[in-house]
């Protein structure tokens, strides 16, 4: 019987560059986390209506968004906090950002 707490272990697999996927997805980070200042508060709301979709897009159940925008010294800063229902949504749409 295999050890349970080896389960989602990096060193499972004796293998070169090999990981089980639960190793990296495992469920618990469900939550992304965003935050950029742009000159206008209309380009905020732009950028958060393009998060609303990029997220809506990869989302399989409603995604939970929390946003506000904020007057800072150089701008607006848009902060915003998307909760998915899994970490596998969480993590495609962080990586779409890039």
């Amino acid at each position: 019987m295999s050890d349970p707490l080896k389960k989602c272990s990096a060193n499972d697999v004796a293998a070169c560059c090999c990981v089980d996927v639960g190793t990296i997805i495992d469920n618990e980070e469900c939550v992304a986390k965003f935050d950029q200042v742009v000159a206008t508060e209309a380009e905020a709301n732009a950028l958060l209506k393009d998060l609303t979709q990029r997220a809506q897009n990869v989302q399989s159940e409603p995604c939970q968004i929390e946003s506000h925008i904020e007057k800072v010294s150089d701008g607006y800063q848009l902060s915003a906090t998307f909760t998915f229902c899994c970490g596998a949504e969480s993590l495609i749409f962080q990586l779409g950002l890039r």
